[in-house]
């Protein structure tokens, strides 16, 4: 974690007026409102068209499967240092199908030599972009046997998570109740 307090404090849940609750939707009306959730509501058009983007690329819409889209979203936000990033999504990933020494091993990257071919292509493609901000020509060449839109949906993928990343580093969201924050993500 960059910061052990918040800049922007999430909303309590006293504070949560009809209209946020709302916009929050169904599926916090029951159960726990996430930090990250309780934090982005505090800019009500921008948390509106944030959860469009990403309930896009989180959905089936996505042309990556999830397993490979975790892949991709644990590697980027491993890479930007984000705890919350990476602690939420190790349980989304896990649900997808990764084992913990698959988890592990993203955070060594594409040189691990678990990974197939793929892997070791979209992990890298990852790196450039969280790195340069541009696939190089040879990492593009190895994602060969993706689809010219699953190619398009790992580059959104990673911008996505980048901007997520960015959000909670900056605005210092601190882990849920439930999560446990990763030794090699310490400040």
């Amino acid at each position: 974690m960059r910061l052990d307090k918040p800049r922007i404090a999430p909303l309590a849940e006293s504070d949560l007026d009809e209209k946020s609750r709302a916009m929050l939707g169904e599926r916090f009306k029951t159960g726990k409102i996430l930090n990250i959730f309780r934090t982005l509501i505090k800019a009500p058009k921008a948390y509106k068209a944030f959860m469009w983007w990403g309930g896009y690329i989180l959905s089936d819409h996505n042309d990556l499967s999830p397993r490979d889209r975790e892949i991709v979203i644990l590697r980027t936000g491993f890479n930007w240092k984000s705890g919350y990033e990476w602690a939420q999504h190790v349980k989304i990933g896990k649900d997808c199908g990764l084992t913990d020494e698959e988890i592990e091993q993203i955070k060594v990257g594409p040189s691990a030599p678990a990974w197939s071919p793929l892997e070791r292509a979209m992990l890298q493609a990852t790196d450039d972009l969280t790195g340069d901000g541009h696939v190089a020509d040879a990492t593009w060449a190895a994602l060969a046997d993706l689809t010219e839109k699953q190619r398009m949906d790992l580059v959104m993928t990673v911008g996505q998570y980048s901007q997520v990343s960015m959000m909670l580093n900056s605005y210092g969201v601190q882990l849920d109740d439930d999560l446990t924050l990763d030794p090699d993500l310490r400040a």
